[in-house]
Protein backbone atom coordinates (compact mmCIF):
# COMPACT_ATOMS: atom_id res chain seq x y z
CA UNK A 1 0.00 0.00 0.00
CA UNK A 2 1.54 3.28 -1.13
CA UNK A 3 0.81 6.57 0.65
CA UNK A 4 1.86 9.87 -0.90
CA UNK A 5 2.08 12.88 1.42
CA UNK A 6 1.86 16.28 -0.25
CA UNK A 7 3.47 18.85 1.99
CA UNK A 8 5.95 16.16 3.00
CA UNK A 9 8.29 18.72 4.54
CA UNK A 10 5.70 19.70 7.14
CA UNK A 11 6.06 19.32 10.89
CA UNK A 12 3.08 16.93 11.16
CA UNK A 13 4.66 14.27 8.93
CA UNK A 14 6.58 12.54 11.77
CA UNK A 15 3.27 12.26 13.67
CA UNK A 16 1.64 10.53 10.68
CA UNK A 17 4.63 8.23 10.21
CA UNK A 18 4.66 7.40 13.92
CA UNK A 19 1.06 6.22 13.63
CA UNK A 20 1.96 4.08 10.60
CA UNK A 21 4.70 2.38 12.61
CA UNK A 22 2.12 1.07 15.07
CA UNK A 23 -0.11 -0.45 12.35
CA UNK A 24 0.28 -4.19 11.94
CA UNK A 25 -3.05 -4.91 10.24
CA UNK A 26 -3.35 -6.53 6.79
CA UNK A 27 -3.31 -3.96 4.00
CA UNK A 28 -1.23 -1.52 6.00
CA UNK A 29 0.88 1.18 4.38
CA UNK A 30 4.24 -0.24 3.28
CA UNK A 31 5.60 2.69 1.28
CA UNK A 32 5.54 6.44 1.95
CA UNK A 33 6.40 9.05 -0.68
CA UNK A 34 7.05 12.57 0.58
CA UNK A 35 6.54 15.44 -1.85
CA UNK A 36 7.42 19.07 -1.18
CA UNK A 37 8.62 22.06 -3.17
CA UNK A 38 11.43 22.60 -0.64
CA UNK A 39 14.12 19.95 -1.02
CA UNK A 40 15.82 21.08 2.18
CA UNK A 41 12.69 20.49 4.26
CA UNK A 42 12.23 17.08 2.64
CA UNK A 43 15.76 16.11 3.58
CA UNK A 44 15.29 17.24 7.18
CA UNK A 45 11.99 15.37 7.61
CA UNK A 46 13.28 12.19 5.97
CA UNK A 47 16.15 12.12 8.49
CA UNK A 48 13.64 12.34 11.34
CA UNK A 49 11.60 9.48 9.86
CA UNK A 50 14.74 7.37 9.48
CA UNK A 51 15.41 7.78 13.20
CA UNK A 52 11.80 6.82 13.97
CA UNK A 53 12.10 3.70 11.82
CA UNK A 54 15.39 2.56 13.33
CA UNK A 55 13.65 0.32 15.89
CA UNK A 56 11.09 -1.11 13.41
CA UNK A 57 12.54 -3.63 10.95
CA UNK A 58 9.34 -3.68 8.89
CA UNK A 59 8.83 0.10 8.85
CA UNK A 60 7.24 1.59 5.70
CA UNK A 61 9.85 2.54 3.10
CA UNK A 62 10.32 6.30 2.65
CA UNK A 63 11.29 8.16 -0.51
CA UNK A 64 11.25 11.87 -1.34
CA UNK A 65 10.71 13.90 -4.49
CA UNK A 66 10.03 17.45 -5.62
CA UNK A 67 8.30 16.15 -8.80
CA UNK A 68 4.54 16.11 -8.24
CA UNK A 69 3.71 13.66 -11.03
CA UNK A 70 6.35 11.23 -9.79
CA UNK A 71 4.90 11.45 -6.29
CA UNK A 72 1.34 10.76 -7.43
CA UNK A 73 1.94 8.02 -9.98
CA UNK A 74 0.69 4.68 -8.62
CA UNK A 75 -0.42 6.02 -5.23
CA UNK A 76 -3.16 4.21 -3.32
CA UNK A 77 -3.77 7.11 -0.92
CA UNK A 78 -2.80 10.78 -1.21
CA UNK A 79 -2.65 12.85 1.98
CA UNK A 80 -2.67 16.56 1.12
CA UNK A 81 -1.42 19.03 3.73
CA UNK A 82 -0.03 21.91 1.71
CA UNK A 83 0.31 25.65 2.34
CA UNK A 84 0.21 27.53 -0.94
CA UNK A 85 2.37 30.64 -0.71
CA UNK A 86 4.04 29.47 2.50
CA UNK A 87 4.07 31.58 5.64
CA UNK A 88 4.64 34.74 3.60
CA UNK A 89 1.35 34.11 1.82
CA UNK A 90 -0.43 33.53 5.11
CA UNK A 91 0.96 36.77 6.52
CA UNK A 92 -0.23 38.69 3.46
CA UNK A 93 -3.74 37.18 3.64
CA UNK A 94 -4.03 38.11 7.31
CA UNK A 95 -2.56 41.60 7.09
CA UNK A 96 -4.69 42.70 4.14
CA UNK A 97 -7.85 41.67 5.99
CA UNK A 98 -6.79 43.25 9.26
CA UNK A 99 -5.96 46.51 7.50
CA UNK A 100 -9.65 46.65 6.60
CA UNK A 101 -10.70 45.94 10.18
CA UNK A 102 -12.01 42.42 9.47
CA UNK A 103 -10.95 38.89 10.36
CA UNK A 104 -7.50 37.91 9.16
CA UNK A 105 -7.43 34.33 10.45
CA UNK A 106 -6.28 31.82 7.83
CA UNK A 107 -9.38 29.60 7.74
CA UNK A 108 -12.32 31.87 8.59
CA UNK A 109 -13.41 35.37 7.62
CA UNK A 110 -11.79 37.43 4.88
CA UNK A 111 -8.36 35.95 5.60
CA UNK A 112 -9.78 32.45 5.09
CA UNK A 113 -11.41 33.44 1.80
CA UNK A 114 -8.10 34.88 0.61
CA UNK A 115 -6.30 31.69 1.62
CA UNK A 116 -8.95 29.65 -0.19
CA UNK A 117 -8.62 31.70 -3.38
CA UNK A 118 -4.86 31.20 -3.23
CA UNK A 119 -5.18 27.44 -2.61
CA UNK A 120 -8.12 26.22 -4.73
CA UNK A 121 -6.35 26.53 -8.13
CA UNK A 122 -3.43 24.46 -6.85
CA UNK A 123 -5.72 21.89 -5.21
CA UNK A 124 -7.76 21.63 -8.42
CA UNK A 125 -4.59 20.97 -10.41
CA UNK A 126 -3.60 18.25 -7.92
CA UNK A 127 -7.04 16.64 -8.26
CA UNK A 128 -6.74 16.55 -12.05
CA UNK A 129 -3.31 14.95 -11.80
CA UNK A 130 -4.55 12.33 -9.33
CA UNK A 131 -7.43 11.45 -11.66
CA UNK A 132 -4.94 10.95 -14.48
CA UNK A 133 -1.98 9.33 -12.70
CA UNK A 134 -3.65 7.43 -9.84
CA UNK A 135 -7.32 7.03 -10.82
CA UNK A 136 -8.04 4.49 -8.05
CA UNK A 137 -6.43 6.51 -5.28
CA UNK A 138 -8.30 8.06 -2.36
CA UNK A 139 -7.36 11.64 -1.49
CA UNK A 140 -7.45 12.72 2.16
CA UNK A 141 -7.49 16.51 2.29
CA UNK A 142 -6.06 18.18 5.39
CA UNK A 143 -5.38 21.50 3.63
CA UNK A 144 -7.27 24.54 4.92
CA UNK A 145 -9.85 25.88 4.40
CA UNK A 146 -10.71 22.18 4.41
CA UNK A 147 -14.37 22.34 3.38
CA UNK A 148 -13.80 24.74 0.51
CA UNK A 149 -10.73 22.89 -0.82
CA UNK A 150 -12.35 19.44 -0.53
CA UNK A 151 -15.42 20.61 -2.44
CA UNK A 152 -13.24 22.00 -5.23
CA UNK A 153 -11.31 18.72 -5.51
CA UNK A 154 -14.51 16.63 -5.52
CA UNK A 155 -15.47 18.08 -8.90
CA UNK A 156 -12.65 16.04 -10.40
CA UNK A 157 -12.44 13.11 -7.96
CA UNK A 158 -16.08 12.59 -6.98
CA UNK A 159 -16.45 10.73 -3.69
CA UNK A 160 -12.81 9.62 -3.72
CA UNK A 161 -11.75 12.74 -1.80
CA UNK A 162 -12.42 13.11 1.92
CA UNK A 163 -11.89 16.26 3.95
CA UNK A 164 -10.69 15.76 7.52
CA UNK A 165 -10.13 18.04 10.50
CA UNK A 166 -8.76 17.16 13.93
CA UNK A 167 -10.31 20.20 15.62
CA UNK A 168 -13.77 18.71 16.50
CA UNK A 169 -12.21 15.50 17.79
CA UNK A 170 -9.70 17.42 19.88
CA UNK A 171 -12.44 19.55 21.44
CA UNK A 172 -14.54 16.48 22.24
CA UNK A 173 -11.58 14.75 23.89
CA UNK A 174 -10.79 17.79 26.03
CA UNK A 175 -14.39 18.02 27.23
CA UNK A 176 -14.45 14.30 28.03
CA UNK A 177 -11.25 14.49 30.08
CA UNK A 178 -12.50 17.50 32.04
CA UNK A 179 -15.55 15.45 32.99
CA UNK A 180 -13.34 12.53 34.07
CA UNK A 181 -14.46 10.30 31.20
CA UNK A 182 -12.35 8.16 28.89
CA UNK A 183 -12.56 9.83 25.45
CA UNK A 184 -12.75 6.39 23.87
CA UNK A 185 -15.97 5.66 25.79
CA UNK A 186 -17.65 9.03 25.10
CA UNK A 187 -20.03 9.92 22.29
CA UNK A 188 -19.54 13.55 21.28
CA UNK A 189 -22.58 15.32 19.84
CA UNK A 190 -20.84 17.88 17.60
CA UNK A 191 -22.96 20.02 15.29
CA UNK A 192 -21.34 22.07 12.54
CA UNK A 193 -18.48 21.62 10.08
CA UNK A 194 -14.81 21.41 10.95
CA UNK A 195 -13.73 24.63 12.71
CA UNK A 196 -17.23 26.09 12.86
CA UNK A 197 -19.15 23.86 15.26
CA UNK A 198 -20.34 23.29 18.81
CA UNK A 199 -20.29 20.41 21.29
CA UNK A 200 -23.92 20.28 22.39
CA UNK A 201 -23.75 16.97 24.23
CA UNK A 202 -21.31 14.37 25.55
CA UNK A 203 -22.80 10.97 26.42
CA UNK A 204 -21.13 8.43 28.63
CA UNK A 205 -22.99 5.15 29.22
CA UNK A 206 -26.09 6.75 27.69
CA UNK A 207 -26.07 9.80 30.01
CA UNK A 208 -25.42 13.34 28.77
CA UNK A 209 -22.69 14.76 31.02
CA UNK A 210 -22.44 18.19 29.37
CA UNK A 211 -25.05 19.85 31.64
CA UNK A 212 -22.87 18.94 34.64
CA UNK A 213 -19.94 20.75 33.03
CA UNK A 214 -22.00 23.82 32.12
CA UNK A 215 -23.24 24.13 35.71
CA UNK A 216 -19.72 24.07 37.22
CA UNK A 217 -17.73 27.33 36.75
CA UNK A 218 -14.56 25.74 38.14
CA UNK A 219 -14.67 22.90 35.62
CA UNK A 220 -15.50 25.28 32.79
CA UNK A 221 -12.50 27.41 33.62
CA UNK A 222 -10.12 24.46 33.68
CA UNK A 223 -9.67 23.88 29.94
CA UNK A 224 -8.79 25.88 26.85
CA UNK A 225 -12.24 26.80 25.49
CA UNK A 226 -13.55 27.56 28.97
CA UNK A 227 -10.80 30.10 29.58
CA UNK A 228 -11.19 31.53 26.07
CA UNK A 229 -14.97 32.15 26.18
CA UNK A 230 -15.51 32.42 29.93
CA UNK A 231 -17.63 30.16 32.20
CA UNK A 232 -20.62 32.53 32.48
CA UNK A 233 -20.84 32.99 28.73
CA UNK A 234 -20.65 29.23 28.03
CA UNK A 235 -23.32 28.51 30.65
CA UNK A 236 -25.63 30.99 28.96
CA UNK A 237 -24.94 29.52 25.53
CA UNK A 238 -25.56 25.94 26.67
CA UNK A 239 -22.86 24.48 24.44
CA UNK A 240 -19.06 24.50 23.97
CA UNK A 241 -18.07 26.28 20.73
CA UNK A 242 -15.01 25.41 18.73
CA UNK A 243 -12.25 27.90 19.51
CA UNK A 244 -12.44 29.34 15.99
CA UNK A 245 -15.91 30.71 16.74
CA UNK A 246 -14.22 33.19 19.08
CA UNK A 247 -13.46 35.18 15.94
CA UNK A 248 -17.21 35.65 15.41
CA UNK A 249 -18.60 35.87 18.94
CA UNK A 250 -15.86 38.31 20.02
CA UNK A 251 -14.98 39.92 16.72
CA UNK A 252 -14.02 43.34 18.07
CA UNK A 253 -11.72 42.03 20.76
CA UNK A 254 -10.10 39.58 18.35
CA UNK A 255 -9.38 42.20 15.71
CA UNK A 256 -7.97 44.58 18.35
CA UNK A 257 -5.48 41.95 19.46
CA UNK A 258 -4.77 41.10 15.84
CA UNK A 259 -3.72 44.69 15.15
CA UNK A 260 -1.16 44.40 17.94
CA UNK A 261 0.10 41.21 16.32
CA UNK A 262 0.40 43.05 13.00
CA UNK A 263 2.51 45.76 14.67
CA UNK A 264 4.67 43.02 16.15
CA UNK A 265 4.93 41.12 12.87
CA UNK A 266 6.34 44.05 10.84
CA UNK A 267 9.32 44.48 13.15
CA UNK A 268 11.98 45.74 12.77
CA UNK A 269 10.00 48.30 10.78
CA UNK A 270 8.70 51.14 13.01
CA UNK A 271 4.89 51.14 13.10
CA UNK A 272 2.09 52.65 15.14
CA UNK A 273 -1.70 53.11 15.16
CA UNK A 274 -3.16 56.63 15.28
CA UNK A 275 -6.68 57.97 15.68
CA UNK A 276 -8.40 60.11 13.05
CA UNK A 277 -6.85 63.13 14.79
CA UNK A 278 -3.32 61.68 15.13
CA UNK A 279 -3.41 60.44 18.74
CA UNK A 280 -1.08 57.44 19.07
CA UNK A 281 -3.07 54.42 20.28
CA UNK A 282 -0.46 51.66 19.97
CA UNK A 283 3.06 51.13 18.68
CA UNK A 284 5.72 48.48 18.34
CA UNK A 285 9.08 49.20 20.03
CA UNK A 286 10.77 50.72 16.95
CA UNK A 287 7.66 52.87 16.50
CA UNK A 288 7.95 54.09 20.09
CA UNK A 289 11.61 54.96 19.71
CA UNK A 290 10.98 56.72 16.41
CA UNK A 291 9.25 59.51 18.38
CA UNK A 292 11.55 60.18 21.38
CA UNK A 293 9.84 61.78 24.35
CA UNK A 294 6.27 61.27 23.13
CA UNK A 295 5.74 58.45 25.62
CA UNK A 296 6.81 60.65 28.52
CA UNK A 297 3.49 62.48 28.15
CA UNK A 298 0.22 61.23 29.65
CA UNK A 299 -1.70 58.94 27.30
CA UNK A 300 -4.30 61.54 26.29
CA UNK A 301 -1.57 63.97 25.19
CA UNK A 302 0.30 61.52 22.94
CA UNK A 303 -0.73 63.15 19.69
CA UNK A 304 1.71 63.36 16.76
CA UNK A 305 0.57 66.86 15.73
CA UNK A 306 0.84 68.11 19.33
CA UNK A 307 4.30 66.50 19.50
CA UNK A 308 5.45 68.39 16.39
CA UNK A 309 4.55 71.78 17.83
CA UNK A 310 4.97 71.47 21.61
CA UNK A 311 7.70 68.88 22.29
CA UNK A 312 11.31 70.13 22.02
CA UNK A 313 12.38 66.93 20.25
CA UNK A 314 9.40 67.06 17.92
CA UNK A 315 10.43 70.54 16.77
CA UNK A 316 13.88 69.29 15.71
CA UNK A 317 13.18 65.68 14.68
CA UNK A 318 11.97 66.31 11.12
CA UNK A 319 13.78 68.07 8.30
CA UNK A 320 12.45 70.43 7.11
CA UNK A 321 10.18 70.92 10.12
CA UNK A 322 8.09 73.57 8.36
CA UNK A 323 6.96 71.19 5.59
CA UNK A 324 6.14 68.41 8.03
CA UNK A 325 3.95 70.55 10.28
CA UNK A 326 2.17 72.12 7.30
CA UNK A 327 1.15 68.66 6.07
CA UNK A 328 0.06 67.62 9.56
CA UNK A 329 -2.19 70.67 9.99
CA UNK A 330 -3.61 70.24 6.48
CA UNK A 331 -4.51 66.66 7.38
CA UNK A 332 -6.35 67.83 10.49
CA UNK A 333 -8.27 70.35 8.38
CA UNK A 334 -9.20 67.62 5.90
CA UNK A 335 -10.63 65.26 8.50
CA UNK A 336 -12.21 67.99 10.65
CA UNK A 337 -14.99 68.56 8.16
CA UNK A 338 -16.59 65.20 8.95
CA UNK A 339 -17.00 65.99 12.66
CA UNK A 340 -15.92 69.58 13.50
CA UNK A 341 -17.28 69.37 17.05
CA UNK A 342 -15.44 66.17 17.99
CA UNK A 343 -14.10 66.64 21.55
CA UNK A 344 -10.70 65.15 20.69
CA UNK A 345 -10.31 67.55 17.77
CA UNK A 346 -11.58 70.70 19.53
CA UNK A 347 -9.40 70.06 22.60
CA UNK A 348 -6.32 69.56 20.44
CA UNK A 349 -6.92 72.58 18.21
CA UNK A 350 -7.82 74.82 21.15
CA UNK A 351 -4.61 73.98 23.00
CA UNK A 352 -2.38 74.38 19.94
CA UNK A 353 -3.94 77.71 18.89
CA UNK A 354 -3.19 79.08 22.37
CA UNK A 355 0.32 77.63 22.73
CA UNK A 356 1.74 77.73 19.20
CA UNK A 357 1.58 80.82 16.93
CA UNK A 358 2.90 78.64 14.07
CA UNK A 359 -0.06 76.27 14.42
CA UNK A 360 -2.56 79.15 14.64
CA UNK A 361 -1.18 80.64 11.42
CA UNK A 362 -1.33 77.32 9.54
CA UNK A 363 -4.80 76.50 10.88
CA UNK A 364 -6.16 79.78 9.51
CA UNK A 365 -4.82 78.98 6.03
CA UNK A 366 -7.49 76.26 5.61
CA UNK A 367 -5.14 74.07 3.56
CA UNK A 368 -6.41 70.47 3.28
CA UNK A 369 -4.43 67.33 2.47
CA UNK A 370 -5.03 63.66 3.26
CA UNK A 371 -1.88 61.56 3.27
CA UNK A 372 -1.60 57.95 2.12
CA UNK A 373 2.18 57.73 2.31
CA UNK A 374 5.35 59.59 1.45
CA UNK A 375 8.88 60.23 2.64
CA UNK A 376 10.29 61.89 5.75
CA UNK A 377 13.78 62.97 6.72
CA UNK A 378 14.71 62.54 10.37
CA UNK A 379 17.45 64.05 12.55
CA UNK A 380 17.03 61.41 15.22
CA UNK A 381 18.84 62.08 18.52
CA UNK A 382 19.55 58.37 19.12
CA UNK A 383 20.29 56.80 15.73
CA UNK A 384 21.25 59.83 13.65
CA UNK A 385 19.97 61.16 10.32
CA UNK A 386 17.84 58.90 8.12
CA UNK A 387 15.32 59.13 5.31
CA UNK A 388 12.33 56.78 5.58
CA UNK A 389 9.34 56.16 3.37
CA UNK A 390 6.01 55.45 5.02
CA UNK A 391 2.68 53.89 4.12
CA UNK A 392 -0.66 54.65 5.77
CA UNK A 393 -3.27 51.86 5.95
CA UNK A 394 -6.78 52.70 7.07
CA UNK A 395 -8.61 50.41 9.48
CA UNK A 396 -12.18 50.02 8.30
CA UNK A 397 -15.07 50.83 10.64
CA UNK A 398 -12.81 52.29 13.34
CA UNK A 399 -13.70 55.96 13.09
CA UNK A 400 -10.69 56.85 10.94
CA UNK A 401 -7.88 54.98 12.66
CA UNK A 402 -4.75 54.21 10.62
CA UNK A 403 -1.66 52.02 10.78
CA UNK A 404 1.52 53.90 9.81
CA UNK A 405 4.54 51.80 8.81
CA UNK A 406 8.01 53.18 8.00
CA UNK A 407 10.78 51.54 5.99
CA UNK A 408 14.16 52.32 4.48
CA UNK A 409 15.86 51.34 1.25
CA UNK A 410 17.66 47.99 1.80
CA UNK A 411 21.39 48.05 2.29
CA UNK A 412 21.60 51.77 2.94
CA UNK A 413 22.81 53.89 5.84
CA UNK A 414 19.15 54.82 6.33
CA UNK A 415 18.28 51.17 6.92
CA UNK A 416 21.16 50.76 9.35
CA UNK A 417 19.93 53.78 11.33
CA UNK A 418 16.32 52.53 11.29
CA UNK A 419 17.37 49.10 12.57
CA UNK A 420 18.97 50.87 15.51
CA UNK A 421 15.46 51.64 16.75
CA UNK A 422 14.82 47.94 17.52
CA UNK A 423 15.16 47.14 21.23
CA UNK A 424 13.61 43.68 21.62
CA UNK A 425 10.50 44.59 23.62
CA UNK A 426 7.01 43.37 22.65
CA UNK A 427 4.46 45.62 20.96
CA UNK A 428 1.98 47.20 23.34
CA UNK A 429 -0.92 49.61 23.41
CA UNK A 430 -1.14 52.80 25.39
CA UNK A 431 -1.94 52.07 29.03
CA UNK A 432 -5.66 51.55 29.51
CA UNK A 433 -6.35 52.24 25.83
CA UNK A 434 -8.01 49.74 23.49
CA UNK A 435 -6.18 49.52 20.20
CA UNK A 436 -9.36 50.11 18.22
CA UNK A 437 -12.42 52.24 18.91
CA UNK A 438 -15.53 51.25 16.98
CA UNK A 439 -17.80 53.94 15.62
Amino acid sequence: MRLTILGGGGFRVPLVYGALLTDRAPGRVTEVVLHDLDAGRLHAVSRVLAEQAAESPDAPRVSTTTDLDEALRGADFVFSAIRVGGLDGRAQDERVALAEGVLGQETVGAGGIAYGLRTVPVATDIARRVARLAPDAWVINFTNPAGLVTEAMSRHLGDRVIGICDSPVGLGRRVARVLGADPEDAFVDYVGLNHLGWVRGLRVAGRDELPRLLADPALLGSFEEGRLFGPDWLSALGAIPNEYLHYYYFNRETVRDSVLRVLESVRPLPAYVVSRYNRVLAANPPGRRLLPGLWDWPEHQRNVTRYLFLHPVGRTLYEPWEDTVALSVAHLRAVAGADPDNPELTTLVGELVLKSPEFARLWERYDVCERGGGQKKFRHPEVGPMTLTYEVMRLARTGGQRVVVYQAAPGTADEEAMLGLEDGEPARRAEGEPVLHRS
